[in-house]
């Protein structure tokens, strides 16, 4: 294996990485960078534990060698927050107690924050959708789906409030 210097934004932050191409982007973030909020699952990509997202889409780092990001900005379950705290979909899935061991969540997590980037006014459908192949064996289903509603209620609250320069029926919110 031949190593080479990659550049990547992970976070917000630019970083310099030497490793070889065909790296699964996760032992980057993981090993190199120290973020554990991806984990490694099964290493197929097909679990969802270690999924991240690259330019807002949910992608498994498990299957993407670090090649294939190029200039693409990665954003990993420590990189949702933002200065106004948790990220609406974090903040759901505390309010709803959806955890049993955590394993899956930073992939459910992901998969729903790419969900209500693209459409803050999912529909249960598109919920389903999102997390069809995301493995959880613990048997949370339930608190992950009403995590899921919630967020997608706090995202579409947020979207209106964004929409009206922070006003919300009249009262800054």
């Amino acid at each position: 294996m031949i190593a080479r210097t990659f550049e990547i934004r992970v976070n917000g932050a630019a970083h310099s990485i030497e490793c070889a191409a065909d790296t699964p982007l996760i032992y980057v973030l993981r090993n190199d960078l120290a973020l554990n909020g991806p984990k490694f699952g099964c290493g197929l990509g097909e679990c969802g534990a270690c999924a991240v997202l690259v330019d807002g889409r949910a992608v498994r780092s498990c299957v993407t060698p670090l090649s294939a990001i190029g200039t693409r900005a990665i954003t990993t379950l420590e990189g949702l927050a933002g200065d106004r705290g948790l990220h609406p979909v974090q903040r759901a899935f505390v309010d709803e107690n959806a955890a049993q061991c955590g394993y899956c969540l930073n992939g459910m997590i992901i998969a729903i924050a790419a969900l209500v980037s693209r459409r803050a006014d999912a529909t249960e459908e598109d919920i389903r959708e999102a997390l069809r192949h995301h493995l959880c064996r613990c048997g949370t289903h339930m608190e992950i789906l009403a995590a899921a509603r919630r967020a997608v209620l706090y995202s579409s609250e947020r979207a209106d409030r964004d929409a009206d320069g922070g006003l919300h029926d009249g009262v800054e919110q």
